[in-house]
C-alpha cells in the first residue's frame, strides 16, 4: 500500500485512533458548511471503513493526512474516480481537513502530493477537483495546485438538495 510523503505530512492508511478525530472534524459545522448536513459518529467511522476497502482494494484513494512533526491526524487528502450521475468522468482529487490544520499549507502539500501520485503513479491524463461554488477556501486550493476553473463544467449536483450549495465548480489540470 503506497504511503505519500511530503515535508510535513504523511498520507497513510486509516487507523482506529483516527476514528474520532475523523468523527469530531465531520461533526464540526465549519468544516462541513459546504455539505449539506453533519456525520453521524456511525456515517463518519462508515466512511473511514470505505476509504480503507479502496486504498486495500485499489492502493490509492482517500488517505488519513497526518502531520509528521506531531503524529496529529490533521484529516484526508487524495483521489477518486468522480460520482456517477454528475456530467463528466474522471479522477477527482480533494481534501478535509480538521479546522486545526487550516491556514497553515497543509491542504496545498497534501494536494500537491497527491496530484504527483495521479500522474506519475496512475498516469493519469488530467485530475479534477470540485466544490461547491461558495467554497473558496478550496477554491483557492485548487488555484494554488496549478488547477483551472472554466464556468461551462460547473453543474448543479443531484445529490445535494436544491440551494446554495447545490451548485458546484470543476478545476482540472493536465498531466505535466
Amino acid at each position: 500500500m503506497p504511503e505519500l510523503r511530503t515535508e510535513r505530512l504523511l498520507l497513510r492508511d486509516w487507523r482506529e485512533s483516527d476514528l474520532a478525530p475523523w468523527a469530531a472534524l465531520n461533526a464540526d459545522p465549519e468544516v462541513r458548511e459546504f455539505f449539506p448536513e453533519l456525520l453521524t459518529r456511525e456515517r463518519a467511522d462508515a466512511s473511514a471503513a470505505a476509504f480503507q476497502a479502496d486504498l486495500d482494494g485499489r492502493g490509492w484513494g482517500w488517505w488519513a493526512v497526518e502531520e509528521v512533526a506531531s503524529g496529529e491526524f490533521a484529516g484526508f487528502a487524495g483521489l477518486d474516480p468522480v460520482d456517477a450521475g454528475v456530467p463528466f468522468t474522471g479522477v477527482e482529487a480533494g481534501w478535509r481537513l480538521a479546522r486545526a490544520a487550516w491556514g497553515r499549507g497543509i491542504a496545498t502539500e497534501a494536494g500537491r502530493a497527491v496530484l504527483a501520485f495521479g500522474f506519475e503513479s496512475l498516469a493519469l491524463p488530467e485530475i479534477l477537483a470540485v466544490a461547491a461554488e461558495g467554497n473558496v477556501r478550496s477554491r483557492a486550493v485548487m488555484s494554488r495546485l496549478g488547477m483551472t476553473h472554466d464556468p461551462a463544467d460547473d453543474f448543479d449536483d443531484p445529490d445535494v438538495p436544491a440551494g446554495p450549495l447545490r451548485r458546484n465548480v470543476v478545476y482540472r489540470i493536465s498531466a505535466p
